[in-house]
């Protein structure tokens, strides 16, 4: 059985120019989605969430290993057929595009009509406005179509936690470019990083 998303030994590294080869920042990730599910993924800012969405999408080059979601790898997609396969949405819901120097000629046809990986930047989740229960009910419906799904959230309201504790089956936290891949929400509450990332919505769930 084909994973829908497979990342190997990925690593993307920014250097302080182009004379300057020194590192400024690392982002590693091996890790594996078999099935359609709902992932949480979480860390604090700077800690490369985005930057991952990106190399998920093919919108970012790596600096070595790949991505491949559906069995295809995503750098090798002609740039106009990427969103096929893996869609990033920045907050409002806006498309991330990206350009690429590759001609299309030269790379292979998405082999897919509609994206199977929908990653969403930071959704609003606003009790304000109404529209918590029709987001969720969208993600569910994806889910249920035979995508994968990532919710990329910065909690800062307990009810935060509690949307992802109802809607996402496993998680991802990132930090200092490091991504750990957990299986569920009480292994994400367990792993130390993640508590000391909570903090203090972890003492108001408590009591």
């Amino acid at each position: 059985m084909t994973a829908m998303l497979d990342v190997k030994s990925l690593e993307k590294i920014y250097r302080r120019s182009r004379f300057d080869r020194t590192p400024t920042f690392r982002l590693t990730a091996d890790f594996t989605i078999e099935r359609p599910s709902i992932v949480g993924m979480m860390g604090p800012n700077g800690s490369g969430k985005t930057t991952l969405f990106e190399l998920v999408t093919g919108s970012n080059a790596p600096t070595a290993g790949e991505v491949r979601v559906m069995g295809r790898n995503i750098h090798r997609v002609r740039t106009d057929q990427r969103d096929r396969l893996a869609i990033h949405y920045h907050q409002s819901y806006q498309v991330r595009h990206f350009r690429s120097w590759m001609p299309n000629a030269v790379l292979e046809a998405a082999g897919s009509d509609y994206p199977m990986v929908h990653l969403f930047d930071e959704p609003q989740f606003n009790t304000q406005d109404g529209y918590i229960g029709f987001m969720l009910d969208f993600f569910r419906r994806l889910r249920s179509e035979g995508r994968l799904v990532f919710l990329c959230v910065h909690p800062n309201e307990k009810f935060h936690l509690e949307i992802l504790q109802e809607i996402c089956e496993q998680f991802i936290f990132v930090q200092k470019g490091a991504v750990t891949p957990l299986p569920d929400y009480d292994a994400l509450l367990a792993f130390e990083p993640a508590r000391a990332y909570l903090g203090g919505l972890l003492a108001d769930r408590a009591a």
